[in-house]
Parts: structure tokens; C-alpha cells; sequence
């Protein structure tokens, strides 16, 4: 079961990084920006530029994806296998509007949709927190970063 925290933090960010598993056994991680929480025990992106991850699915379709806010540096890791949800499927027409209502127009470009079933959430966390900072503070000091950065 999903948390609602990470719940949370994924509709909040929708940017994850998966990593699969070449057919040669490499690691291979892909951010993907459309992620939705399908249900409790269930996320999903719809796949725009992704054939290899699509292909390192297929042959084994094990991944994890790594969610973080910039801000907090907290975030989830959930594992869980891949299955691809092909257009012209009821799947795909069940899912399909609500990618529609949070990406508009992009999603013409999806070719399909890969749902993963989690089976594992665990907590990322920054090492900071482990001195005493407080979240507060690092809200702060990403914002001033961030800032520097894109003024």
C-alpha cells in the first residue's frame, strides 16, 4: 500500500526516476515527468520518449521509481513490476482521462501507458536530517538556491 504522504508527494512533483534492467543486465535509470497514483497500490506514466525503458519492461518488467522533493530532500522509493497498458484497450480508455486532465493536449503524444504495481515503499531522506536541520531549514536554503540558480 502506498502511503498517503508519498501519495502526496507524487501528485505534488509527478517527476520520478525509474530504473529497469537492460536485456544485457545494466542498470538503466529515466526520469519520467506524467507519473499519476492510480490507487493505493498503483502509479503510472504515460510513455512519450521512452522505447528503451518500454523494451527493459518487457524483458523485465522489476523496477523501482525514486521520488524526491528538491526542497524537503525527503521522497519515496517504490518498487514494483511494470505492465504496459497498449491504446485501444479498455485499460488504456479506463486510464486514459486522467493523464487527459492533468496533461491536456501532450497526451496525443503518449503511445501507451505503463502502470506499476507496487509492492514496496521505503523512505528517502537526506543524511542532513541525521545533524539536527530542521525541514524548515532546508526549504530555506533550496530556495535560495534554486534562486541563485534561475533568478
Amino acid at each position: 500500500m502506498i502511503p498517503q504522504h508519498t501519495q502526496d508527494l507524487i501528485t505534488g512533483w509527478r517527476l520520478g526516476h525509474i530504473a529497469t534492467v537492460t536485456p544485457g543486465g545494466r542498470p538503466s535509470v529515466s526520469p519520467k515527468g506524467t507519473f499519476l497514483v492510480v490507487d493505493d497500490a498503483t502509479i503510472a506514466f504515460g510513455e512519450i520518449r521512452s522505447p528503451q525503458t518500454v523494451t527493459n519492461l518487457t524483458h523485465n518488467p522489476e523496477c523501482e521509481v525514486n521520488f524526491v522533493d528538491g526542497f524537503t530532500r525527503k521522497g519515496a522509493r517504490l518498487r514494483g513490476t511494470g505492465a504496459m497498458v497498449r491504446r485501444d484497450t479498455r485499460e488504456f480508455d479506463a486510464l486514459f482521462p486522467r493523464f487527459r486532465e492533468v496533461w491536456g493536449d501532450l497526451c496525443d503524444r503518449m503511445n501507451l501507458i505503463v502502470k506499476i504495481d507496487v509492492t514496496e515503499v521505503k523512505p528517502l531522506t537526506t543524511p542532513l536530517y541525521d545533524t539536527g536541520t530542521t525541514e524548515e531549514e532546508l526549504v530555506a536554503l533550496w530556495k535560495a538556491k534554486f534562486s541563485e540558480i534561475y533568478p
